[in-house]
């Protein structure tokens, strides 16, 4: 593997995986029950932030450019 791809792949990562504890500190704030998806659900969890759009669109915008650096990475 090049380094260019690794270290695109390791941010990307890094960003999901931020974007994903991050939207868990927002579900919880909002419900205690979508907290509790997101942390043992978190396919869920992505369902949550396109319900509640408002609240989550960083979230969403911060796991969006993971999966594109990760993507790119490949």
């Amino acid at each position: 593997m090049e380094p260019v791809s690794a270290t695109l792949i390791t941010f990307g990562v890094i960003l999901v995986a931020f974007s994903w504890f991050y939207l868990m500190f927002v579900s919880f704030e909002e419900d205690f029950n979508w907290g509790l998806c997101t942390v043992f659900l978190p396919p869920i969890s992505y369902l949550y932030a396109c319900l509640n759009w408002t609240k989550a669109k960083g979230v969403l915008g911060l796991a969006i450019l993971g999966w594109i650096l990760i993507i790119v990475g490949w």
